[in-house]
Order: structure tokens, then C-alpha cells, then sequence
């Protein structure tokens, strides 16, 4: 097996997934997993792909700068090895969304995540969107937050809604699945 991870840094613009997932199919990569942002102008793309068992990460990370050919992507690959016994998801984790809306301040992240990092949580998805100022509205922090049953759920959850009230944050604590009811179209 030769699985790769492809990070692809540029200034967003049209086209970039179209020219990294054409250049990967050329190589004979197969494509399984893609997660791409933009963050205010700047594109952040994550591939996943099975590579053919003779091309090794620096070999498909020189094709691909190659027939980038110098239009400002940044790339990067490294092997996505697994563990003795490891497998692909963890069935006896539950995934909770945590959202704060509040003032921007210096900080944040890193005071939420510090806590959800001493409960031994696992932030598996996070998006920041700050504005600057005091327009509550302005400034949202959204965690998807793996927890394991040796996970004290409440205790960290009073640990963060705690943080929240502090901050002068509202939050908002809910198991993935009941948001996934709540939200269904």
C-alpha cells in the first residue's frame, strides 16, 4: 500500500482542484479523501490518494511541482502510514459540536483548545471565523470534538462552558448526531 497525503498551499483562484486531481489521475493516483478551505484569499487543499507501489512521496511531489510549472502552488507529500493494528475510524468515539460566538480577544483558540486538549478530546475539525471588534455576531469558533469513553464528558464540558462565561462567549454543546436531526432537510 502507498498511501499519500498532497498538502497544495496557493492564492485561491480558479481551477486549482481541477489541475491537482488532473495532474494526480496522469500520475495513476487514486484519489480517496480531498478537504479544501479557503481562508480570506489563500486555498489549503488536502488529498489523500493511493500512488502506484513503485513512486515513492518525493517522486510524486517532483511530478506534481513539475507540471505546477511555477503558478504559485506550494506542494507537499508525505506517506500516510497507520499504526500497528490501527484502522481507519475509531467506532467508540461520539463527535460533538461546540460553537462560540462572542468578542473577538487574543487568544481563544488556543484557551478552548488547551481545555479540550487537558480532557484528552481530539479536535477533528475546527473553523475560526474572526472579524475583529465587539459585534458578538462577528467572531465564531466551531469545534468537532472526538470523545472516547475514557473522555469525562461533563466535567469538560463545565471545564468549557466555564471558559465561555469568562470570555463573555456564548456556547454551544451538542452531540453530532442530535445536530444532524436537528439540521436534516
Amino acid at each position: 500500500m502507498n498511501k499519500l497525503i498532497i498538502t497544495v498551499l496557493a492564492k485561491d483562484r480558479p481551477g486549482i482542484i481541477a489541475q491537482v486531481t488532473t495532474d494526480l489521475f496522469e500520475l495513476s493516483c487514486n484519489l480517496e479523501n480531498v478537504n479544501q478551505m479557503i481562508l480570506q484569499d489563500q486555498f489549503a487543499g488536502f488529498f489523500i490518494v493511493e500512488a502506484p507501489a513503485d513512486m515513492p512521496p518525493e517522486s510524486v511531489e517532483k511530478k506534481l511541482n513539475e507540471k505546477a510549472n511555477g503558478n504559485g502552488l506550494t506542494i507537499h507529500v508525505n506517506r500516510l502510514d497507520r499504526e500497528e493494528g490501527q484502522t481507519e475510524a475509531d467506532t467508540s468515539q461520539e463527535i460533538f459540536l461546540i460553537t462560540t460566538i462572542g468578542p473577538d480577544q487574543k487568544g481563544l483558540v488556543a484557551r478552548f483548545s488547551n481545555i479540550i486538549a487537558a480532557f484528552n478530546g481530539n479536535i477533528v475539525n475546527l473553523k475560526a471565523v474572526f472579524k475583529g471588534g465587539r459585534d458578538p455576531n462577528s467572531n465564531v469558533m466551531s469545534y468537532q470534538v472526538a470523545v472516547t469513553k475514557d473522555v469525562d464528558a461533563p466535567a469538560l464540558f463545565a471545564a468549557l462552558r466555564e471558559k465561555a462565561a469568562e470570555l463573555e462567549l456564548d456556547i454551544r454543546i451538542q452531540h453530532k448526531n442530535i445536530f444532524d436531526a436537528i439540521n436534516k432537510i
